[in-house]
């Protein structure tokens, strides 16, 4: 979650930072890693529109890929890093993109390093495009750790859209036949409801049944909207309650049978992560570290626990086995990578394994799942029909 922390520097000025950690303790502790006192450290506001709210108002929200993207190509040009940012700025339209390259121009004029200018918006740039960053400085090889990092968003990025595609389809099944349901249930059924309450005959019990609800919802029409509302407000404030503390993983594994993929998935975003800063000179303790900010909870302590051991002088292997942030294949690579000194490439191909495994079971699953969604809202729109027209069945059956 993301805290904001107001700071004190050891020349005595006053600033405030977002910081993205997983408590308050962890908060203070990043910040005093920037020679930073924390005055003090809030949870950040959150707006009910979520992202939507700075388009809303206007706003636009940086791209880090797309700024890595674009300076890699002028660096490639032959452009100093100052001279590129420069260009960015000069091209750039939108105040909000201005206002965060023209502070990482002024670090950079300040003398600062180009690591700690990033590091200071640390609501845009992540502690892994810091630390990434860090790195490069040290090789000076920026434009090769620019490739890694767009190769590993892009990564990401086909995966969340490959998942996002496939939900397109159900959720508009889920719309369309939910609001048929709705329209047969809150409109047609009190009609029929009017028309029945006059025959004086009786009814099967459950077209009763139907038909007291359709007449009750008729005549309290306001009070049922109203009730209607009242869930979908309360639903909504659980499942932003949920994303915020537990995050998207955590509400999509309550869905039976998806709970051990969205694992596997977790398992990929950290051995991508993880393998990037590794194949870019990163010690492993301290790329663990650096990976730590942008997992899951529940991948973090476990994280941090195998951390302590491999400290310790456990084997990487041994101590991911240990925390269970292994499956069978993944351990059997990552002790490969040990003996062969190729932790790094042996990582990312984990996570590449990984997500074929996931694009498959997404196709699998799409599969199966889309048929017997539409069997299911089939089955509820003609139970509706069928007991709508029961008792004209009935009364046929008499004449």
């Amino acid at each position: 979650m993301r805290f904001d922390v107001h700071t004190i520097s050891p020349d005595n000025l006053v600033s405030r930072l977002t910081i993205d950690a997983a408590d308050e303790a962890q908060a203070r502790e990043l910040v005093a890693s920037r020679g930073l006192i924390a005055a003090t450290v809030r949870p950040a506001a959150v707006s009910w529109l979520g992202d939507w709210s700075g388009k809303l108002s206007g706003g636009t929200r940086f791209s880090v890929e797309l700024f890595s993207q674009e300076l890699l190509a002028l660096l490639k040009a032959g452009l100093s890093l100052v001279e590129a940012l420069e260009a960015l700025l000069e091209r750039e339209a939108q105040p909000g993109t201005r206002a965060v390259l023209t502070r990482l121009l002024n670090g950079l004029r300040e003398g600062k390093r180009f690591s700690n200018v990033l590091a200071e918006q640390s609501e845009i740039f992540s502690l892994l495009y810091v630390g990434m960053v860090r790195t490069a400085e040290g090789t000076s090889d920026l434009p090769r750790s620019l490739e890694r990092f767009i190769d590993y968003q892009q990564r990401l990025s086909t995966l969340r859209n490959k998942i996002v595609s496939a939900a397109i389809y159900p959720a508009i099944l889920l719309l369309v036949g939910g609001s048929v349901s709705t329209f047969l249930i809150c409109f047609v059924v009190p009609r029929f409801a009017e028309v029945y309450q006059g025959t004086g005959r009786s009814l099967p019990w459950m077209s009763q049944l139907l038909l007291d609800w359709g007449q009750f919802a008729g005549e309290h029409a306001a009070a049922v909207a109203l009730v209607a509302l009242s869930a979908v407000a309360a639903l909504v404030i659980v499942i932003r309650h949920v994303l915020k503390t537990r995050g998207v993983a955590a509400l999509l594994s309550l869905i039976p049978g998806v709970g051990e993929r969205i694992w596997i998935y977790e398992l990929s975003r950290l051995y991508l992560g993880l393998g990037m800063l590794v194949e870019g000179g990163i010690p492993i303790v301290a790329a663990m570290h650096t990976i730590d900010g942008i997992v899951s909870p529940r991948v973090q302590l476990g994280l941090r626990a195998a951390r302590a051991l491999v400290e310790a002088g456990t084997p990487f292997s041994e101590a991911f086995e240990a925390k269970q942030l292994t499956t069978a294949v993944s351990l059997r690579m990552l002790r490969v990578g040990e003996r062969t000194g190729e932790m790094g490439s042996l990582l990312m191909q984990s996570a590449a394994f990984y997500d074929g495994e996931i694009s498959r079971w997404i196709d699998r699953f799409t599969r199966t799942f889309e048929p017997l969604l539409m069997a299911a809202i089939g089955l509820v729109v003609g139970v509706i029909v069928v007991m709508l027209y029961m008792p004209i069945f009935d009364l046929a059956g008499n004449m």
